[in-house]
């Protein structure tokens, strides 16, 4: 499967200077999420053409631990099968490329595996974790790879161009990436979001911050960083 992808640079530190026009975002997300592929994609394109300094922090949520403990009480979804309805729903809705049929021909045991992933590409750089992400997005949601399996999880490594796959073959194992996914648990727990994406929008020259939870499309998240950016 060919992964398309945008290059950007990444910059996980702290914005420097009081500009107006510098945003920090942090977005809860997880590799498994089709609500979060779709709110991608809108962030995605309000980045190339916002006219801001962005950086952006990604948040593993880790979705899907196992099927005998996950239970979406809105969608009432238990069991894998019930899944691609919810895919169907976000096709419709935001208008994105969805292949549901994942979900009845080989269904992901846990999100856990490709949150770890993303972590490990993570260690190499800022931009390497976000390509790395929206590579592994990519490859469930329209190239019905099954994200919970380790040989994929290394193929897909293995396609991204500028990417240490020896590095990043050893990071999946090893103890940073699993680490880095705990903190990542940990914030979220801690932070209280229950629903992926959420995205917490923050500029340099205010402690004030908004947050969007579930998708929203373009309108919405243009009229948060007005708010947040003129008030």
């Amino acid at each position: 499967m060919e992964l398309k992808e945008k290059r950007r640079k990444v910059n996980s530190n702290p914005l420097p200077g009081n500009g107006a026009d510098r945003l920090a975002l942090v977005l809860y997300t997880d590799p498994l999420c089709c609500w979060s592929w779709a709110f991608t994609q809108i962030l995605d394109k309000w980045r190339a053409s916002c006219g801001h300094e962005v950086t952006v922090r990604y948040v593993m949520g880790g979705m899907l631990a196992d099927w005998k403990s996950y239970q979406d009480e809105v969608r009432a979804v238990t069991k894998p099968i019930q899944m691609g309805p919810v895919w169907l729903e976000a096709r419709q809705m935001a208008g994105i490329q969805l292949d549901d049929r994942i979900w009845f021909n080989d269904p992901p045991a846990s999100s856990y595996p490709a949150c770890v992933a993303v972590k490990a590409a993570g260690l190499q750089s800022g931009d390497a974790g976000e390509r790395y992400l929206r590579a592994v997005q990519q490859a469930v949601m329209t190239g019905g790879k099954n994200i919970a399996k380790k040989e994929v999880l290394l193929s897909i490594a293995a396609q991204l161009p500028d990417f240490d796959t020896t590095r990043f073959a050893n990071d999946l194992q090893g103890p940073e990436a699993l680490a880095a996914f705990k903190a990542d648990l940990a914030e979220v727990a801690s932070s209280s979001i229950t629903r992926f994406p959420s995205l917490v929008i923050g500029g340099a020259t205010t402690a004030r911050k908004l947050m969007l939870t579930g998708y929203r499309p373009m309108e919405a998240l243009e009229a948060s960083i007005k708010q947040l950016t003129t008030n």
